[in-house]
């Protein structure tokens, strides 16, 4: 089977890409190389707690996207779907430093909780305060090939924004801490695949589903999800997604809600948005208030055909710190 993929050499596409990315937004971002690692340009921030997140490669725009004003301070990219190791990230938390602490926002994957805990502690050897926040909004599954747990997915992109909005307006590192793990405790997703993705390094696709089949609770890095079942109509593909998020995190009548509908690489924005009016309608139908809105390839899966759903419940704080100013490559406004 050949694979076309727009690639050099499978094992440098990771470094080149992230060469890439640091040439195009030169005014957002510097890229370290050795070990890899991109830095907001004006890091760090004197006096600012510094958030660091990474993990592996092949989800873009997270992480490096959302590295800038207002976000985070550092991404730490590894192979694709595979963990950074401790030494990029204690160099990327050592960078951010600007003497109040660093977070290190992470995705429940086996891998980057202890690699990102052993740079952690590397990190407090050479006096550097550091907290972490694991992600774990994913409600298809409890564990999986990479977890132990539940996964960590596109609420990450929620918690990083509204986290690094806490950060810049100068909250402590203990504050930045407690409002992201109150986004995390708030944020329930699920996700489906049509089909799935080729890690260029392997050249083969990484699961294999009939032509009628679709995966419902898919993991970002293909992990198997909760069934697989012959393709439905958009509405009810999104009734399948959002009553287990409504099961697991219960709304109140007029309570409040942020509906992200992420891509998850190779579906159009005209399908994404078909499914956005459906969980819009069902929401009205429950009476769960639509404050804010994110829809788009967010949080990926190489070229998976896909989407996730995310329902974050918002409080007045949730809201002002989304609203904030925000500059990175994949998220802006306000500035």
């Amino acid at each position: 089977m050949l694979v076309k993929k727009i690639i050099n050499d499978p094992k440098r596409v990771v470094d080149e890409s992230v060469a890439g990315f640091g040439l195009a937004h030169a005014d957002l971002v510097r890229v370290e190389v050795d070990p890899i690692h991109i830095v907001r340009a004006d890091a760090p921030v004197s006096g600012k707690v510094g958030l660091v997140s990474g993990g592996g490669s092949g989800h873009e725009p997270l992480h490096a996207g959302f590295v800038g004003f207002g976000m985070l301070d550092a991404a730490v990219p590894g192979a694709v779907f595979t963990s950074p190791t401790p030494d990029p990230i204690l160099a990327a938390t050592k960078a951010v430093d600007g003497g109040a602490g660093v977070l290190h926002i992470v995705k429940n994957y086996t891998g980057d909780v202890l690699n990102f805990e052993t740079a952690a502690d590397l990190a407090a050897a050479e006096g550097i305060e550091v907290r972490a926040v694991v992600t774990n909004d994913d409600v298809a599954v409890k564990d999986s090939l990479y977890t132990a747990g539940r996964r960590g997915v596109a609420g990450t992109v929620l918690v990083e924004k509204i986290a690094g909005a806490a950060a810049e307006r100068g909250d402590t590192l203990e504050g930045v801490a407690a409002i992201a793990e109150r986004v995390n405790a708030n944020a329930r997703s699920m996700g489906l695949a049509l089909t799935p993705c080729i890690v260029p390094h392997a050249g083969e696709p990484s699961f294999t589903l009939a032509e009628d089949e679709i995966e419902i609770g898919i993991g970002i890095h293909g992990e198997p999800g909760r069934e697989r079942v012959k393709l439905e109509p958009a509405d009810q593909l999104v009734d399948r997604l959002l009553e287990p998020i409504l099961e697991d995190l219960p709304y109140s009548q007029g309570e409040r809600a942020l509906l992200f509908v992420n891509g998850m690489g190779g579906t159009p924005l005209v399908e994404l948005y078909v499914a956005y009016r459906r969980a819009a309608e069902l929401l009205g139908e429950r009476d769960i208030v639509i404050e804010r809105s994110l829809v788009g390839n967010y949080i990926t899966s190489l070229e998976m055909q896909g989407m996730s759903i995310t329902l974050l419940k918002l409080d007045d704080e949730m809201i002002e710190l989304w609203d904030a100013p925000v500059q990175t490559a994949a998220l802006r406004w306000g500035r």
